[in-house]
């Protein structure tokens, strides 16, 4: 192993540099597929259905997606490690855009949400590839700054896609908001293909784990699908998920190369940020999800009023992760989201205790403060955990912390939607109204605006709840210090 680091340590000093430039706008316009892609498509909805009929089943365009996403990323993250961060950022990109292409030209919802699935297939290799790449390029001082570049694609996509999705759908036709896909990627594939230099040193011929990489795809499909998916089949599909689970992990033992090495559940830095990153997934369900709803039927808030009150956390995260660097420079990675997180505990608590229909700033300020606390959560344990193994290990821990916020969502959704589902049953006696009966009422009474009230007040105590659940994670399982590495060269 000592002799492949020094060849490959070789390769990088003779590779010509790569210009940073291009490749990292390359990177920030691939993030922007992946990033815009729920967004734009949400304000299109009522006119795909309108076209294609399946408004039973139109969660599936959401909820397959990520399933896609979440259970190819540990694959990826694994291929980038052995066969380079290049060709798994450029197929992935080419399955994004291809299924894009076959979005375009759905006939029927059931094909546009295989299409969708294929989407998320390329998806899954884009955002854990190009936060490997980002680290790659840039030593532990400037690392965070390209990190939190990377998150402001997410935030302007959080603001742009609706608007671009209403705007093509109402204008022109749902089916350009998966077009305008190619044109973008196009650009960052030819970017990529041109600028992106790697000399990886083979040791010798790779032994990739399929039947691994299998039974972690089906045993993850299982789970995320049995978490978004309600009634009776999802004790089978959860219970489908243990056994194949099971039979992974058996097959894993004994596989020559892992997906999933054993050295990411034995190192504390990697664990610690796993739990805590899944905690914070179980957070993000409470904003993302439930307080749209709370602005609109509680608050009596328009759509866009409502989506502001959301945006406004978009726009602090950034910046306060653009500012961690300097705070975790000084008093180190686990101190500073230590910080953060205890600050959000604070803004979630102050949350559950704001007035009755009070008025629509009271939740904004709380959501801008909430941003700002993440922000320093989130980034400083990323880049630690990036810092501490070399690159040779950088996309399998980057796509472990990806991984694992991904099925906290899964399992914050399932666990937050049960919450509100019972308590608005509790409240309303039993009527039989549930939170997405409540969405589309056009006019409430004012019992069921409180037992909405109620019931986001509940999931948000619970997603407080899970921010101290991350914070103990940092404050308990964590180094103190994380062992950040010497920079190492690696292939360019």
């Amino acid at each position: 192993m000592q002799g492949t680091d020094q060849s490959t340590t070789a390769a990088a000093a003779t590779a010509p540099p790569i210009r940073r430039g291009p490749v990292v706008a390359a990177l920030m316009l691939a993030m922007a597929l992946a990033a815009m892609d729920s967004t734009i498509i949400s304000t299109a909805v009522p006119q795909i259905v309108g076209d294609l009929g399946g408004f039973s089943v139109f969660s599936w365009l959401f909820s397959g997606y990520l399933l896609a996403v979440t259970v190819t990323l540990p694959v990826y993250g694994k291929l980038a490690d052995t066969f380079g961060r290049k060709p798994v950022l450029l197929v992935g990109i080419a399955i994004f855009l291809l299924g894009s292409l076959l979005c375009a030209g759905a006939w029927n919802m059931a094909g546009l949400i295989a299409f969708r699935i294929v989407q998320g297939l390329g998806g899954g290799a884009i955002q854990g590839t190009v936060q490997t790449v980002a680290a790659d390029l840039y030593g532990l001082k400037e690392r965070g700054r390209i990190q939190a570049a990377i998150s402001t694609v997410w935030a302007v996509s959080a603001v742009v896609g609706p608007l671009c999705g209403g705007v093509l759908s109402g204008y022109a036709s749902w089916r350009w908001i998966f077009l305008i896909n190619l044109p973008i990627g196009a650009i960052a594939l030819l970017l990529i293909s041109r600028h992106l230099r790697e000399s990886v040193t083979r040791r010798t011929r790779h032994r990739v784990d399929w039947p691994g990489a299998l039974g972690l795809f089906l045993s993850g499909g299982l789970l995320i699908s049995g978490l978004v998916q309600g009634g009776p089949l999802r004790p089978w599909l959860l219970g489908g998920s243990v056994v194949l689970g099971v039979t992974t992990f058996w097959i894993e033992r004994r596989a020559a190369e892992p997906i999933i090495p054993g050295w990411v559940w034995r190192r504390r830095a990697i664990v610690s940020v796993n739990l805590a990153l899944g905690m914070l997934g179980v957070l993000m369900v409470a904003p993302t999800v439930f307080l749209p709803t709370y602005a609109q039927t509680v608050l009596g808030l328009g759509p866009i009023q409502a989506g502001f009150v959301l945006s406004v956390m978009t726009i602090s995260w950034p910046l306060s992760a653009a500012l961690s660097n300097r705070v975790y420079l000084r008093i180190g990675f686990r101190n500073t989201a230590a910080l953060g997180m205890a600050a959000a505990v604070v803004v979630l608590v102050a949350l559950v205790m704001l007035p009755y229909a009070g008025p629509a700033w009271q939740p904004t300020l709380v959501m801008l403060l909430l941003g700002a606390a993440l922000g320093l959560f989130q980034l400083p344990l990323i880049v630690g955990v990036q810092s501490t193994v070399p690159w040779r290990e950088r996309a399998t821990a980057t796509s472990s912390i990806l991984f694992c916020r991904q099925v906290g969502q899964s399992v914050g959704a399932a666990v937050f939607g049960a919450v509100a589902n019972a308590t608005l049953a509790s409240r309303l006696h039993g009527s039989g109204t549930d939170l997405d009966a409540v969405t589309g009422a056009a006019h409430l009474s004012e019992p069921v605006r409180r037992a909405v009230a109620a019931a986001v007040d509940h999931v948000y105590a619970g997603s407080a709840l899970a921010a101290v659940l991350a914070l103990l994670a940092v404050l308990l399982v964590a180094p103190r210090r994380f062992p950040v590495l010497e920079e190492d060269p690696q292939p360019r």
